[in-house]
C-alpha cells in the first residue's frame, strides 16, 4: 500500500519528505506539461516500501496511505501513478531548505482545496 502525495503540495512543495525517504521514491517533474503534472511532489507507488516515514515530515499534511485519502483527494491516487508512466520527465529532487509554513498557511491552503480535515 503505497503513500500519496496530494493537491495539498501544489505549489507549495517542501522537501523535508525526499531528505528522509529511505527509497528515493519521491519526485518532481522536470518536463514541460505543467498542466498534466502541476508543480508538486509525486510518489512512485510501484517504489514506495510504505515505511510512511514521509508522512509526519511534510508540513502541508500533504501525503496519505492510498487507502486512507479524503475523498476530495481520491483523483490524487491516479495523479501519482501517472509518473510511472513518464519516468523520463522526472527526478528525486536535490535537498533545499525552504520556509516552513505556518499553521494559519496550512489552514488556508486546505480551504483553498475545500478540505477540512
Amino acid at each position: 500500500m503505497p503513500w500519496v502525495i496530494t493537491k495539498l503540495c501544489r505549489d507549495c512543495v517542501d522537501l523535508s519528505c525526499v531528505e528522509v525517504c529511505p527509497v528515493d521514491c519521491i519526485y518532481e517533474y522536470t518536463g514541460d506539461d505543467r498542466e498534466s503534472f502541476p508543480n508538486q511532489l509525486y510518489i512512485d507507488p510501484e517504489e514506495c516500501i510504505d515505511c510512511g516515514v514521509c508522512e509526519p515530515e511534510c508540513p502541508w499534511e500533504a501525503i496519505y496511505e492510498d487507502e486512507r485519502v479524503p475523498d476530495v483527494f481520491q483523483e490524487d491516487i491516479k495523479h501519482n501513478a501517472l509518473l510511472t508512466e513518464s519516468k523520463d520527465d522526472f527526478q528525486v529532487p536535490e535537498i533545499e531548505e525552504h520556509e516552513k509554513p505556518t499553521p494559519e498557511d496550512v489552514q488556508a491552503n486546505k480551504e483553498k482545496w475545500n478540505f477540512s480535515g
